[in-house]
């Protein structure tokens, strides 16, 4: 298996992901200040520039298997898709995938293709077994991106998390071995 570094980037028709930067900062708060993201993804919104760049530093920046994606041609961050240790399971061939993307950006088909991107890493790259993902029984979009990526449902978590607005919310739980 991978050493836990990522390649510097990854490239898709339509995109380039690519490490976090210092310089990303800005565009993080643009994003992530828009409550449609966090809301469906358990995290509040960024509310100011500052509380952006700490979680810069503190989540992204220098984190193995975490890319932020961009328009091929344009480096302005518009997201991020990355594969993750699973708190769930206790498996080190498996990893857990999450991804956000601006709103102006939803619709495109963006996300998937970063997803796949990321899955192809994943399998070829760091022989991963499997690939779980979570989302919000009423985050259709995200629900949408997994089914398309070959992601298999397994079941409800009741009672999963709590948000930060204190809501105990479920988690829909998906699936993608390594072998299809």
């Amino acid at each position: 298996m991978n050493n836990g570094m990522i390649p510097s980037e990854l490239h898709t028709d339509r995109l380039l992901l690519r490490p976090f930067r210092e310089t990303d900062a800005d565009a993080l708060f643009a994003c992530c200040r828009n409550p449609k993201l966090g809301g469906n993804a358990g995290w509040k919104p960024h509310e100011t520039p500052e509380e952006s760049s700490e979680i810069l530093h503190r989540i992204f920046l220098g984190q193995p298997g975490v890319w932020a994606v961009t328009e091929r041609g344009n480096e302005r961050l518009i997201g991020s898709a990355g594969i993750v240790g699973d708190p769930k399971r206790e498996n080190d061939r498996a990893r857990m995938l999450g991804y956000w993307l601006d709103e102006a950006c939803w619709g495109r088909g963006l996300m998937t293709e970063a997803v796949r991107a990321v899955l192809r890493y994943g399998f070829e790259t760091m022989a991963l077994e499997l690939v779980s993902a979570y989302c919000y029984p009423d985050n259709l979009r995200s629900r949408r991106v997994l089914e398309k990526c070959g992601f298999r449902y397994e079941g409800t978590l009741h009672g999963a998390e709590r948000t930060p607005d204190g809501r105990v919310r479920d988690h829909l739980c998906y699936l993608l071995p390594n072998n299809l």
